[in-house]
């Protein structure tokens, strides 16, 4: 391991935008496929691989819904998670706020508790187990309606012990955020922390909305945001973050080159960015091989990475005190390297 790759290993760090139905890997769909009785349309684990090549946006939520279609049982749920966490903490993420869909499981006649349950109980083993902190954020899908949002929103605030904000993601052109005000300002004034996806694919305009309509904390991607220097210079000004997922954008042609990533960009202008997987078995990486695959293109310093992990715990949804222990082992990490 060469000695940046080794300093990105040993960097702690957290991951703020991850959808836990996008970390599916072939091997764990085709076992849970097996326990149900699902047969699926390839005829082996390799073919099914194979299939994760796929070449673009459309082929890929084809995959992605299909790989949901099998996930039925509280212990497929918890499985799905529990891979998850092996696999972020092996890469030294101490903390990780996950995304989940609900109505994508709740359309399929799959309980909302069902759910719930299963990710919950092993993000408490991670916890217990593998030392790894975790937050549950519940996204509305926005090519669904605003009446299923608040139907959505009405289950989540029977979980409000489990259940730390809401987002927003699915397919974004044609979705603005200002659809969903309503919903999420009673997510608001329950408490609910608030994030949303806004400008991956879509302009500007969204990520001013995902601001001003619905209050949101966090922007999950952000690319576009650079088109706007007012923009940029408000979310300088609030210090608002980004988290920013390098592999999808190059999975997804958000970008066609990582060469031409706004991450830098957008850093060297004041921005809070942070760099995350998405849907990492979709995308061809976790954590780690997002941070060395924008590392490489742009050309980004120890201190750089140090600092956008650093970001990755100061707009976490921790209590300040954590925040602080965590940002301690990182500084430490950082002033050894």
């Amino acid at each position: 391991m060469g000695d940046m790759a080794a300093f990105i290993q040993g960097l702690p760090k957290a991951e703020l935008h991850v959808h836990i139905e996008g970390t599916f890997e072939p091997a764990l769909m085709f076992e849970i496929a097996g326990r149900h009785g699902v047969t699926l349309p390839y005829a082996s684990v390799a073919d099914l691989a194979a299939a994760y090549e796929f070449g673009n946006l459309q082929e890929f939520l084809d995959l992605y819904y299909q790989g949901m279609n099998v996930l039925i049982a509280e212990q497929d749920f918890y499985d799905l998670t529990w891979a998850y966490l092996q696999r972020a903490r092996a890469q030294n993420v101490l903390h990780t706020e996950i995304f989940f869909d609900p109505q994508a499981h709740t359309a399929r006649g799959v309980a909302f508790t069902t759910v719930v349950d299963g990710i919950s109980r092993a993000l408490d083993d991670g916890r217990e187990t593998l030392g790894i902190s975790s937050r549950l954020i519940m996204c509305f899908l926005r090519d669904k309606s605003a009446a299923e949002a608040d139907a959505a929103l009405d289950q989540a605030l029977d979980h409000r012990d489990r259940i730390i904000g809401v987002g927003l993601d699915s397919a974004e052109i044609g979705h603005p955020p200002a659809k969903f005000r309503d919903v999420f300002a009673r997510a608001r004034a329950a408490g609910l922390r608030t994030v949303a996806h806004a400008g991956e694919e879509a302009p500007a305009d969204y990520v001013w909305q995902a601001l001003d309509d619905l209050g949101v904390e966090r922007i999950d991607h952000g690319n576009r945001a650079l088109d706007d220097d007012a923009l940029v210079e408000r979310l300088a000004r609030d210090g608002i973050a980004l988290t920013m997922c390098p592999l999808s954008n190059l999975r997804l042609r958000v970008i066609d080159d990582m060469r031409r990533h706004p991450l830098r960009a957008l850093m060297e202008r004041g921005v809070r960015v942070t760099i995350n997987s998405d849907d990492p078995a979709y995308f061809g990486g976790y954590v780690n091989e997002n941070f060395r695959a924008v590392q490489e293109a742009l050309s980004l310093s120890k201190a750089e990475l140090a600092a956008i992990a650093r970001t990755s715990f100061t707009a976490s949804f921790l209590d300040q005190a954590d925040k602080d222990a965590f940002v301690a082992r990182l500084d430490a990490h950082a002033a050894s390297a």
